[in-house]
Formats: structure tokens, sequence, C-alpha cells
């Protein structure tokens, strides 16, 4: 069985629809995003960026069904994240949705092998070696199956990381600043793998990045300003989503 033959597409896979987060309540209610309506096709790879309190890591939380939304709905592959109750929902990010961190998020103990292994099994599902290799092979470590994070560079454990996330099948991977641990050759390498699940398997990938370098990555880059959208970029060069960030920035001023 190939990468291919696992990620599974329809047209929309993500869609938020109005969505709006809040905390707290009266003078101290805190909006967090503000009527977000966002469509994302399958075999896309977005970028989301922003100013620094923007509601970029918020968006990411809620599509992710990590954080419920205040109003709105958020639809992941077909399926409406509003009514589900925790266990449903715990159910479909373990099946449906892959994450990935800034933070590598390995258990030390464990091999490269047993990490990527691991939502399997906490699913109860017994993964195959043969499944496992796979994930391995695709983002560059089929040699590197039995060694421990220690053992690794830190491009090779946010790699390991890539590949527990994709061995579940996700319709949708979300990833909150990949590469922001990473020093700059090593991020080039991250992205250029992330950009070649796209191209070459129709994986889906949102990402949540400051760095306009690896935004440039994208297909498209959607911008967030006070928590509502405040307009995108379609298959930009880092220059010209520089330049937009600055603007921003400027009048956050």
């Amino acid at each position: 069985m190939t990468l291919d033959d696992w990620l599974v597409a329809v047209d929309d896979v993500v869609r938020l629809e109005s969505l709006s987060k809040t905390y707290g309540s009266g003078r101290n209610t805190l909006t967090a995003l503000r009527d977000v309506s966002l469509s994302l096709r399958a075999g896309s790879f977005t970028a989301v960026m922003g100013p620094s309190g923007s509601g970029k890591s918020t968006l990411l939380q809620c599509a992710a069904g990590l954080d419920r939304p205040s109003g709105g709905r958020v639809v992941i592959a077909g399926t409406d994240l509003t009514g589900l109750d925790e266990t449903a929902l715990t159910l479909l990010r373990r099946d449906r949705i892959g994450f990935v961190f800034q933070a590598f998020n390995l258990l030390p103990a464990l091999t490269a092998e047993q990490n990527v292994a691991l939502p399997l099994r906490l699913a109860g599902r017994r993964p195959s070696p043969s499944q496992v290799a796979t994930v391995l092979a695709e983002v560059g470590l089929g040699d590197r199956g039995r060694h421990r994070p220690a053992e690794l560079s830190g491009g090779q454990q946010q790699r390991v990381a890539i590949a527990r996330a994709l061995v579940t099948k996700p319709a949708v991977l979300f990833a909150d600043e990949p590469t922001g641990a990473l020093d700059t050759g090593t991020s080039r390498d991250v992205l250029a793998l992330l950009r070649g699940l796209v191209d070459r398997h129709g994986q889906t990938i949102v990402m949540v990045t400051h760095d306009p370098v690896a935004a440039a990555n994208a297909d498209r880059v959607v911008f967030l300003a006070d928590g509502a959208l405040a307009g995108e970029l379609v298959r930009p060069d880092a220059e010209a989503i520089a330049a937009r960030m600055t603007r921003m920035e400027v009048a956050a001023c």
C-alpha cells in the first residue's frame, strides 16, 4: 500500500462558517476570532499569517477540533464538528485530522517506528510494519526507524512527527509553526517535504507561520488581523508576503 492509497479527499476538506471565538465575559471579554468564513479545497496548501495576537493559533485550534468556537461551524471532510460530543470529537481528531506542532512532542524512550505507530496503538489498532515503513520512507527516514529521538537531528525529529501525523491517513494536516524551532537549511527541507506531500499525494495542509519564506511554499496565504480575515494572496513570493505583513503591522501600531 502506498501513501496515495491513504489520502481520501472531498472538494472542500475544511469549511469554516462565520467562526467566532471569545474568552471571558463582560468587560473582560476577549474576542479572538470574528465571523471568519473560509473554505479549503482538497489537495491545497494554505498558510495562515497575521500580526501577533491576530488569532492565527486560535483559528487553527478551532479548525482542528482542539478548541470549540463560540459561534459558527467547522466542517471537516463533510463532518460538522458543532454537534459532536467530546468522545465523537476525539475519534474524529484521531482518525481524520493530523497535527504537527513547533515542538516535536516525541516520546524519548520510543524509537522513530514506535513513535509513528503510537496513534494507531492508542486507537486499539495494530499497525503493520509496512504501514509504518511507508510513512517513514515518505519523509526520508526509511533508514532511521530504529533510532530514538536523541539520536536524530531536530529536522529528523520533525519528520518523525510529520510521519506520525500521516499514519492515520488524515483528511487534513494542520501545522502550527512547524519550522519555528529549526535552522534555515533544515526548515527548507521540512517545507519541501510538506510541499511534496501536496504535489505528489494531494494531501491538504493548513500551516500557521510568521515566516514569509515558509508561507511562500503555500498555494494560498490567508491573512488575519484582530481576529478577522484581512485578505489573501495566491501563489505569492516571499517578498510580496513580507510587504503585506509589514503594512499590516504598521496599521496595527
